[in-house]
């Protein structure tokens, strides 16, 4: 008899230790699902490949203008050229006329209601700073001849070049401080050599902008490739898809129009370092529709968040850009008195005794902040605020904004001149053979004095630098999908968007009480499904015993 109780007490046990071990199953189990699931489904979202769907490349000629007998004639001048162009585009000049590229400038209604021409012509901003009373160096960049001042005509159409966007040779080059114009006898600049254009040459070889037309201006903008916009520079000629593939020559293989559609020589797209409306604007869904996904969770991501913000993890993926500028160093020389000038170990300029100092940074992860395509810029003459860095364009939105997402974004920071006494920031006189130029006798107050002159703005006499910040939206270098990011980038304690408050994002926000609940369940439970198994074992015995 005692045996048999023995052996009964033994398999009852066993039956509670796998009744003990059912219950810890139970609750475990579930998790392990859940990850799976997860893992499976962040799988499924790295080779989600997105489809085009409203692009088609255009990839038929239009005209071949070598036939023309009009453009066989041996052209001496660019203007001479835009004669020729205009005898048959004859309602070309109107429209390049009423175009921002030509103006420099687009309307603008401020908070006030007053309605200004605001843009490139008159801004400020934390690089070169401001284009009034140095337009000879920056209005190499212009689409026209000759904008040395502000006197320029812009009712001129004989003024237009037409090469410097329709060249198919390649062979085309404004000089950096010639006004717009080429030059007419060889020169070099900077250590590079600028040959006199063959005019008659290139007219009868023009066509649709290409890349390099576009780039030859906006990929060196600030003063040098990929300076100004992080994820424009002139790699983006050849690249593979590891660094956009929108213009990987393995790729899609695209050009700057085939998304940046014109309609009478107006581009869409908008740069928000000078643009204030919600206009214009160009979106990803031109091409890809608001439902780019096969996963419906993230489709509706799209409501709130950008595709920039996924699938641009990092802008200046190749060539550095320029993170930061003191113009407050500048002025210091070499001991024999010229100019003193270093590199890094990349080759890029971290110090120059006409600018002063810059970082530089390379494969950078932007900063992100909500946007609705509005944005406010400080206008010449207006007072400094208490903000520092001083934002110079400030972009806005915000999560109960319906038409704000987050978007991924550069921030540039400089110390730049500014009026103490007046309150306001300085546009200096840089460049120029004149004794004011700051480039010339490196004299700050002389630059300033002579800069606000020119735009009929005071100067207290007194100068000093602040501290300035500019916001540069990224949207080029699309990575492939498999490079996008996944949940936990944003999902996490240490998340991506860490800076953008004001709403609750799972995995990222925590509440202390409801974190204290949430454990207190979990132990709970965990007791629960003890305390459970302890008494069954505990009756079990006692049964056993009674038997």
């Amino acid at each position: 008899m005692k045996e048999k109780v023995r052996l009964t007490t033994k398999k009852d046990s066993r039956k509670n230790f796998f009744r003990l071990l059912l219950f810890f199953a139970a609750l475990i189990i579930p998790w392990i699902l859940v990850s799976i699931f997860i893992t499976k489904t962040s799988v499924k979202q790295e080779n989600t490949e997105i489809k085009l769907i409203n692009y088609k490349p255009d990839t038929i000629a239009d005209v071949d203008h070598s036939k023309f007998p009009l453009l066989r004639q041996n052209f001496e001048s660019p203007e001479q050229v835009t004669a020729a162009c205009l005898t048959c585009h004859n309602l070309t000049a109107s429209e390049i006329m009423h175009t921002s590229h030509w103006k420099w400038t687009k309307v603008y209604v401020t908070e006030q209601g007053d309605t200004i021409a605001l843009g490139k012509k008159n801004i400020i901003n934390n690089f070169c700073v401001g284009v009034p009373s140095n337009e000879p160096r920056c209005t190499s960049c212009h689409i026209g001849y000759g904008y040395k001042d502000k006197h320029f005509d812009f009712q001129d159409s004989s003024r237009i070049d037409c090469l410097i966007c329709h060249d198919q040779t390649g062979t085309y080059e404004k000089f950096p401080t010639g006004a717009g114009y080429p030059v007419s006898t060889p020169k070099s600049f900077n250590g590079k050599e600028y040959l006199p254009p063959d005019y008659s040459f290139i007219a009868r070889n023009v066509g649709t902008p290409r890349i390099e037309n576009c780039g030859a201006c906006h990929f060196v903008g600030g003063g040098g490739n990929n300076v100004k916009h992080g994820d424009i520079a002139n790699e983006l000629k050849e690249v593979t898809q590891e660094v956009d593939v929108h213009m990987a020559i393995d790729g899609a293989h695209m050009e700057c129009v085939e998304c940046h559609i014109t309609e009478r020589h107006e581009i869409m797209g908008n740069l928000y370092s000078i643009a204030s409306e919600n206009t214009n604007r160009l979106r990803c869904a031109h091409c890809h529709t608001e439902q780019p996904h096969q996963d419906n969770t993230l489709n509706r991501h799209v409501r709130k968040v950008s595709c920039q913000t996924c699938h641009i993890p990092t802008y200046a993926k190749e060539s550095h850009t320029k993170m930061y500028w003191d113009w407050s160093r500048a002025g210091q020389f070499k001991e024999d008195g010229s100019l003193l000038v270093r590199k890094d170990s990349s080759g890029n300029i971290v110090y120059h005794s006409k600018k002063g100092a810059f970082v530089w940074e390379n494969n950078v992860k932007p900063d992100y902040i909500w946007f609705n395509g509005k944005a406010e810029h400080y206008l010449l003459g207006e007072k400094v605020d208490s903000i520092r860095p001083m934002p110079l364009n400030q972009l806005y939105g915000n999560y109960h904004d319906k038409e704000s997402r987050i978007i991924p974004v550069k921030k540039h920071i400089a110390n730049q001149p500014y009026d103490p006494i007046n309150r306001t920031i300085i546009l200096p006189h840089l460049f120029g053979k004149d004794s004011m130029a700051y480039w010339k006798n490196f004299d700050w107050d002389k630059a300033a004095r002579h800069g606000m002159q020119y735009v009929d703005l005071p100067y207290s006499g007194t100068y000093d630098f602040i501290e300035t910040v500019m916001y540069w939206p990224i949207n080029h270098m699309v990575a492939p999908a498999d490079q996008s990011l996944q949940c936990a980038d944003c999902h996490a304690r240490d998340s991506r968007l860490k800076s953008l408050t004001g709403f609750y994002l799972p995995g990222r926000d925590h509440n202390n009480l409801l974190d204290l609940l949430g454990y207190a369940l979990l132990i709970a439970s965990f007791a629960g499904v003890l305390i459970h198994a302890l008494l069954r074992l505990k009756n079990n015995n006692k049964s056993v015993k009674n038997n």
